[in-house]
């Protein structure tokens, strides 16, 4: 029978508090930054950031500029950082800013094509890096890390100069990126010692508007000088191989008001020592994180294994418990350098609890360890249109949970939705995805949001004594639908679109676009239910609609039986005589949307592959395929030539489409050689918290399977070598030199960067089967075999496409 679910919105958001916190922005500033309690402000207006993290000192310095504008492309506004203190001073007392560990330049690339930067200097990190970042040779002293001991303080201070210099003239008073800065990293119960770094790092010269910390595990901060950050991730890395997937990721993928996640750094926390009480904070602070989980590292012990639609649901399902900044931890991932003195990744040897790959930290990300474009990347751009469009309207909007609802996180049987709302408008939120323990579909489902009805008076400059506005409840679809296993979605519930009022639409709304002098909002179907939109008769003059039924009922213009794709634009003439357009997107295309400033103009583009937007003038296709396209809306004025060829464009619905085709060769053939069979596994031994340690570089030498691969010396830069593999670690080397790592988690190995004509060497060992690793679903048998079955270059290329 229907299941009808309902939200009865009783009041008005209370408005927020502000002028009660110590942030400022520089007096001359020309879109001032301040936090309120609910929500941050820029130039005055409601703003929804995103950051996401990308390690400067873990990729090429060369390669920044290009990353950086993938990130932009994906919707990333503001790029957050460690700065790694024993990436720059392993060697005490030589402090390095060249090559991969130019801060001023990575900063500098930022400010250039209009990105926020977020350093988050420390000391320590985390970050899966040795000692937390701390150098070998602090510790080394006699002092106290990580407090007011004046013997830990004099380095912590003279790093900060250090930093400071880099950053001259690069803060918000000189124009510069610098939005904000992190102090330390989940240190959760000394709230002296945090106010004391903030304290030397603003005397040592640095400042930004917003001091932030990481919130999570009850922290204690010192008053209001630091803004708390939150996170949540889908796995982890660093609890028990046999403990299951963790509660404390689990209830990521619930509505909730709840922003702790007491789970992240756990491992690093002991349990006796409690924090302040979760959420304490909540009253005089936005909800804003810093970490949400773009991916998940792998642990020896431990190799979770994520899947896009993971990290969709993760983020759409914060935004629909009240997040006002999403914050991606990583958004691109890196991979160790090599360190001069010791290997540079967290582990056993060092006292850490974990032992993690020496080199890679590809994380799993959106952008992966070589650039690499995974599908979470997709899922996550789609939801970032929607905030740089609607952001400023979403950011003020409370989130309101329905009465039925999920009271235990093991709950799998109630539907999982919330609204975000100002009380006559808003965004309606469902998440029917989970790893791990799938959700069933959801038959017969129907909303009604109940508005309180809004009187003029009760804003401020409207007239007391009319009739009330926007009173009643909105009911949709027009008919109850299945809400399918694994979908995740937002809905507008009466969005304004240029004068016209969108009552409400089963398809989530992505951006705008101007086509032909009208307003066109771009919608994303959901797969496995019908797209409808329903508008406010009153504000409509005359609809068109390439297919369906368009009805009227009670006042509201219904189209219905619509076929989402590159034509199903449905044209609207307003009241007030504005023109807008609809046009509904399958969901497959709408993941292929990006938007950009392109050869004179804002434009749309769809295409399957990468794409990045350079200075207005040229835009990159990403591909490792050798054939591929995109689709541009508005068309250009001018033709366009794609490395120089002009190249014509062909209808795509109310698109206009261009083919691209590689001129050069095919990826060169990969020949593999077994050069030894593996020997018996290494017996399993354990550091930290009784853990299973990596075994022995010992067995690389003696028992792992070797295999041989030649690098071409023809091979094309951005290559790839891809590697069909089994066993439990993987070790490549050129010479004796370690290049890449791997611990086995059941995906294809990908490893770049190899240098032409080297003779690459792979090893492998296999996984004991008494060894405590949590290897994920259907790989743990295979990793007790030790084997490569299959090697292939993928080339990756970029054409540039221009106009004129």
């Amino acid at each position: 029978m229907p299941r009808p679910h309902r939200l009865h919105l009783t009041t008005h958001p209370a408005p927020p508090v502000a002028g009660h916190l110590p942030f400022a922005d520089t007096p001359n500033a020309p879109d001032p930054i301040a936090v309120t309690s609910s929500w941050l402000t820029r130039g005055g207006r409601p703003w929804f950031p995103v950051s996401g993290e990308f390690h400067y000192s873990r990729y090429p310095a060369a390669e920044w500029e290009e990353e950086l504008l993938k990130m932009k492309a994906g919707g990333v506004t503001a790029v957050a950082g460690y700065l790694i203190w024993i990436h720059h001073e392993e060697v005490e007392g030589r402090v390095r800013f060249d090559g991969d560990l130019d801060l001023r330049r990575f900063a500098e690339l930022c400010a250039r094509h209009g990105l926020d930067f977020i350093p988050r200097i420390g000391p320590w990190s985390h970050a899966e890096v040795r000692n937390g970042g701390l150098p070998d040779w602090l510790l080394a002293r006699d002092c106290t890390p990580r407090t007011d001991d004046p013997a830990y303080l004099e380095p912590v201070r003279d790093w900060f100069v250090a930093i400071a210099e880099q950053l001259g003239g690069l803060d918000r008073a000189h124009g510069g990126p610098v939005i904000a800065i992190q102090i330390e990293n989940e240190l959760y119960d000394q709230p002296g010692h945090l106010l004391t770094l903030k304290r030397m790092a603003q005397e040592a010269g640095l400042s930004a508007p917003l001091w932030t910390s990481t919130a999570w595990g009850g922290v204690q901060l010192p008053g209001d000088e630091l803004f708390p950050l939150y996170g949540g991730y889908p796995e982890a890395f660093w609890t028990e191989a046999d403990g299951g997937w963790p509660d404390t990721c689990r209830k990521h993928f619930f509505f909730t008001h709840q922003r702790d996640d007491e789970g992240i750094g756990a491992d690093l926390r002991p349990t006796t020592v409690r924090g302040g009480a979760p959420d304490a904070l909540a009253d005089r602070f936005p909800w804003a994180t810093c970490e949400l989980g773009g991916g998940m590292a792998v642990a020896y012990h431990r190799r979770p294994r994520l899947d896009a639609a993971d990290i969709g649901a993760l983020g759409l399902t914060k935004i629909g418990c009240g997040s006002v900044w999403q914050g991606y931890y990583m958004f691109h991932g890196g991979t160790n350098p090599a360190g001069e003195l010791s290997p540079l990744q967290e582990s056993h040897a060092t006292g850490y609890p974990n032992d993690l790959p020496v080199l890679t930290y590809d994380f799993q990300a959106p952008l992966g360890e070589y650039g690499q474009y995974r599908p979470s990347y997709d899922e996550l751009r789609l939801q970032h249109l929607l905030l740089a469009e609607f952001g400023h309207l979403v950011a003020p909007m409370e989130s309101v949970l329905p009465e039925v609802r999920p009271q235990v996180q093991h709950d799998r049987d109630t539907l999982r939705w919330a609204v975000r709302t100002d009380g006559a408008s808003g965004f309606l939120f469902v998440n029917n995805h989970q790893p791990h323990e799938p959700l069933p579909d959801r038959p017969d489902t129907s909303f009604t949001v109940e508005f309180r009805a809004e009187y003029p008076g009760e804003i401020p400059g409207e007239i007391p004594g009319e009739l009330p506005r926007f009173a009643g409840a909105l009911t949709l679809p027009s008919s109850p639908v299945t809400v399918p296993a694994g979908a995740y979605f937002c809905w507008p519930l009466r969005l304004d679109v240029a004068g016209l009022r969108l009552e409400w639409a089963t398809a989530q709304p992505v951006c705008t676009v101007a086509l032909d002098g009208r307003t066109v909002l771009v919608l994303a179907a959901t797969d496995g239910i019908a797209p409808e939109v329903a508008l406010d008769a009153g504000t409509v003059r005359s609809v068109g609609a390439p297919s369906g039924d368009v009805t009227e009922i009670d006042g509201r213009i219904l189209v219905a039986g619509l076929r989402p794709g590159t034509d199903a634009l449905v044209e609207v003439d307003t009241a007030d005589g504005e023109r807008v357009g609809l046009l509904v997107l399958d969901a497959a295309t709408a993941r292929t949307v990006y938007r950009g400033q392109a050869w004179g103009a804002e434009r749309l583009v769809l295409c399957a592959d990468g794409v990045v937007f350079d200075g207005g003038d040229e835009v990159r296709v990403h591909s490792t395929a050798v054939r591929s396209s995109f689709a541009v809306l508005p068309a250009p004025e001018r033709a366009l030539t794609v490395d120089g060829v002009p190249v014509a464009g062909e209808a795509d619905g109310i698109f206009t489409r261009y083919s691209l085709v590689t001129g050069g060769s095919a990826a060169p053939e990969a020949r593999l050689t077994l050069v030894r069979p593996a020997g018996p596994a290494p017996e399993p031994s354990t550091g930290g918290p009784a853990r299973a340690s990596v075994p022995a570089d010992k067995y690389f030498d003696t028992v792992a399977a070797e295999y041989g691969v030649d690098v071409p010396e023809d091979l094309p830069e951005g290559s790839l070598l891809r590697l069909d593999w089994t066993g439990d670690v993987g070790r490549a080397y050129v010479g004796d030199t370690l290049v890449a790592d791997q611990f086995f988690t059941g995906r294809v190995w990908e490893i770049g960067r190899l240098p032409a004509g080297a003779a690459l060497r792979v090893r492998v060992l296999p996984l004991h089967p008494d060894a405590k690793v949590h290897v994920p679903d259907g790989a743990g048998e295979a990793a007790r075999t030790a084997a490569v079955t299959r090697a292939e270059w993928v080339t990756s290329r970029a054409w540039a496409v221009r106009s004129g």
